[in-house]
């Protein structure tokens, strides 16, 4: 399951406008390719229509585009949830509630304390617009730092086109939330002083080419974490920052790409034997199933054989039991004189049976084989069904249709 992370490039702020960016659409991204999430594959900078393909698409903020609030969740419907929250935080937004994109911590409980995650809108949607543009399905937009209540954690990583005195930035992200400084004047060392008598103990990682500077910097050894690794760390997040106006349009697609996906992951992995195992189970016994029918079937047939054979020592070649049995029983009742169920005879004796009284005798019928029509012209609805009523116990259909009535044996033609 290859997964394809995407760094969005910083936001450019400028003074004289409303603080978008345009949307760079010939621009290069960074992206790192992996086969699990947990090894880098590739990486590179490219256009956005030269990026790989893969499983699953992620888009990856930088440390400065992404603001921290702290807030109780309101208790409000899903449809007025981001109205609700631009109420509660209009007097900290650092922008006009317009333009601003709001993002709940995951697993946010309503009436609990939580973190929001705050960005521009315009310019995140023209960059994943861009993206998507080039025909890449960003499932989920993610930040580089988040604020993290289990370890402390500053990072060290160079500010191309910063002032050469100082080209390192740190990121620093614990339970209070996130902040991003340059390592110049005497901030950094105040909150550095702070941060160290923190109890639980602070884990300091740095890119390569900021790793030298920031270890004479901070006094200490740090943890080497290139940018793509980085990236990688922020793909195996809960975070997701596409919600409210920013949620994808097909929710129902990803949703079946998540349940495929997490299918065929390790995990999944007795599951889908299982259900090898369980259509190999049911194939076989659907094949014996089969093999056994067709054997009862093949045992019914031999033994229909014998018993015309053994009734009919006469009949040499065995066709079809059933039907040469028929024939040669009603060959026996005919040299017998005994009339059959589909006889004449035995057609209008039923008849007579049930013939309702007061009605007169038959000015004439009509026998064919296996049938026999009788006029009923005059007859009331309660006089035919009286007569279908006394001949159906014995096995008789009779049939109504334009004043006659057709008698006929059941099962009969």
């Amino acid at each position: 399951m290859s997964i394809l992370v995407v760094q969005i490039p910083p936001r450019e702020r400028l003074s004289a406008d409303d603080g978008a960016a345009a949307p760079r659409g010939g621009g290069d991204f960074a992206y790192v390719l992996s086969p699990d999430g947990l090894a880098v594959g590739s990486s590179g900078r490219c256009a956005a229509a030269l990026l790989p393909r893969a499983d699953t698409v992620l888009a990856v903020l930088a440390d400065t585009d992404c603001s921290w609030l702290r807030a109780t969740l309101p208790k409000a419907p899903a449809a007025k949830l981001r109205a609700a929250l631009l109420g509660l935080l209009e007097e900290s937004l650092l922008e006009e509630p317009e333009v601003v994109h709001l993002a709940l911590a995951p697993k946010a409980t309503p009436g609990e304390p939580t973190w929001i995650a705050a960005t521009h809108r315009p310019w995140l949607a023209s960059q994943l617009a861009v993206l998507e543009g080039a025909g890449l399905l960003v499932e989920r937009v993610l930040p580089a730092a988040w604020p993290d209540a289990t370890q402390p954690h500053g990072h060290f990583s160079t500010v191309p086109g910063d002032d050469p005195q100082a080209p390192l930035r740190l990121t620093w992200c614990d339970v209070d939330g996130v902040t991003a400084l340059r390592l110049q004047g005497s901030l950094a060392r105040q909150l550095l002083a702070r941060w160290q008598a923190g109890e639980a103990p602070p884990r300091w990682t740095a890119t390569p080419a900021a790793a030298a500077e920031a270890e004479r910097w901070l006094g200490t050894p740090v943890q080497l974490l290139s940018d793509e690794e980085r990236m990688l760390e922020a793909a195996r997040s809960l975070w997701n920052l596409r919600q409210f106006e920013l949620m994808p349009q097909h929710r129902g697609m990803l949703a079946l790409r998540d349940a495929w996906r997490q299918f065929r992951s390790p995990p999944w992995r007795p599951v889908r034997w299982g259900l090898v195992a369980l259509v190999a189970v049911q194939v076989l016994g659907m094949n014996l199933n089969a093999w056994q029918l067709r054997s009862g079937i093949e045992q019914r047939r031999q033994a229909m054989d014998q018993v015309l054979r053994s009734a009919f020592p006469q009949v040499r070649a065995v066709l079809d039991a059933p039907l040469q049995m028929e024939r040669e029983t009603q060959a026996l009742r005919t040299a017998a004189g005994r009339p059959g169920d589909a006889d004449f005879e035995s057609l209008l004796s039923a008849a007579a049976l049930a013939w309702p009284e007061g009605r007169p005798p038959l000015d004439g019928l009509r026998y064919e084989p296996g049938r026999l029509t009788l006029p009923a012209t005059g007859w009331s609805p309660q006089e035919i069904e009286q007569f279908k009523a006394q001949l159906r116990p014995g096995g008789w259909v009779v049939e109504s249709a334009e004043g006659r009535l057709t008698l006929r044996p059941e099962g009969g033609a």
